[in-house]
């Protein structure tokens, strides 16, 4: 229960940053300490716009330095597939297409029939991109 406390912490001190804007200080702190990677499924759900864009800004650059351990943000992230905010299920559609690996494909599919039309064609495009490769690696 106390590691759940500190990790609930240290997630909403990472955001409270990315919201101010001090983007490289956590891109910093990604590199140096890999245990951050599966906050950001926690990160991409915050309800502030800022953390959510940075947090995508975040991937987009370690993804070109660290893919494996980017790689370990994907269940995180999946599982704002089922979230009940439409913006936050095509966010997380969206990223796991940047990401563009293929251990995301089988969480999109489930999305696929998604109830939003916005929702579908993030999820459809990612589909996409990881399928055709189209991805940035």
């Amino acid at each position: 229960m106390e590691n759940q406390q500190e990790n609930a912490a240290m997630i909403k001190m990472i955001a409270d940053h990315m919201e101010n804007g001090f983007l490289e200080n956590i891109i910093d702190m990604f590199k140096h300490d890999k245990s951050y990677y599966p906050f950001i499924g926690e990160m991409l759900g915050d309800e502030r716009m800022g953390v959510r864009i940075g947090t995508v800004a975040l991937v987009e650059t370690l993804k070109t330095e660290d893919i494996e351990n980017v790689l370990l943000a994907i269940p995180g992230i999946a599982k704002l597939l089922k979230d009940s905010n439409a913006t936050i299920r095509g966010d997380a559609a969206y990223l796991l297409g940047i990401i563009g690996h293929e251990d995301a494909l089988p969480f999109l599919g489930y999305a696929h029939n998604d109830e939003n039309d916005h929702v579908r064609e993030a999820v459809e495009e990612a589909i996409k991109e990881i399928k055709e490769g189209d991805a940035e690696v």
